[in-house]
C-alpha cells in the first residue's frame, strides 16, 4: 500500500516575513514563495522527507 507524500500545512500571517525568518535560521526551501490563486505559499522538507507548506491568503 503507497501512503503517499507526508505533507504538513500552517497558516501564517505573512509568508514573505516567516520564509526570511525560517531561511535565516538555516532552513532550505524546495519552492520559493509563490502565488497560486488567493494563496501565497512556500515549502520547505523537515529533513525526514516530510514537505512542511506555509500559507497565507491574500
Amino acid at each position: 500500500m503507497d501512503t503517499g507524500m507526508p505533507w504538513t500545512q500552517f497558516d501564517v500571517d505573512s509568508v514573505d516575513d516567516e520564509y526570511e525568518r525560517l531561511q535565516n535560521l538555516g532552513v532550505e526551501f524546495s519552492i520559493k514563495p509563490s502565488i497560486f490563486g488567493t494563496m501565497k505559499y512556500t515549502v520547505f522538507d523537515n529533513t525526514w522527507g516530510n514537505n512542511i507548506e506555509i500559507v497565507t491568503n491574500l
